[in-house]
């Protein structure tokens, strides 16, 4: 199947809120060749197939500190509404309601996506949980190496001496 969009591109347009990875409206809209206001009237349509763990509205509080930390929302950070915020299963239900075969093939790629994220999210827990097993077990023979690295960590907080062109005025 050809792809219409990256792995990567999809992935950086999904979001941790709420302890939940979502979507927003205006990403989904964009993918789905589609406008932000057509998305949201065929979801008002079908609000019923919609529930609060497939879809919920951001709060102002979650927007603006969403706009604070995220530099790929465009100008959609300007927008007076919040966003809908879309979870996996919200993802799917879309392609109920918008029919198109771009939509259709858009969905694939996002459902993927989701799961290739899911995968890279656990194998970052295995890679965790060995590393804290290896310190566990080796900690006693590398302690010299974490309490020379410890000495050097405070030896760099110690203030230093101002280096460049000094005038005798000293405010």
């Amino acid at each position: 199947m050809n792809t219409l969009i990256s792995d990567k591109e999809i992935i950086s347009q999904i979001y941790f809120i709420r302890g939940k990875k979502i979507m927003l409206d205006f990403h989904i809209a964009s993918l789905y060749g589609v406008e932000t206001r057509t998305l949201k009237q065929n979801l008002k349509r079908n609000i019923n197939r919609f529930p609060d763990d497939f879809m919920f509205q951001l709060t102002p509080t979650e927007w603006k500190e969403l706009i604070t930390n995220c530099d790929n929302l465009g100008g959609a950070k300007f927008s007076p509404a919040t966003p809908f915020a879309f979870t996996e299963q919200g993802v799917a239900m879309l392609s109920g309601i918008l029919r198109s075969e771009k939509a259709i093939s858009v969905n694939i790629a996002v459902m993927r996506a989701f799961v290739k994220m899911r995968e890279l999210i656990d194998d970052n827990k295995d890679i965790r949980t060995k590393m804290d097993e290896l310190e566990k077990k080796y900690d006693k023979q590398f302690k010299i190496v974490f309490d020379a690295l410890r000495e050097l960590i405070v030896q760099n907080n110690e203030p230093r001496n101002a280096i460049g062109f000094k005038t005798g005025n000293k405010k």
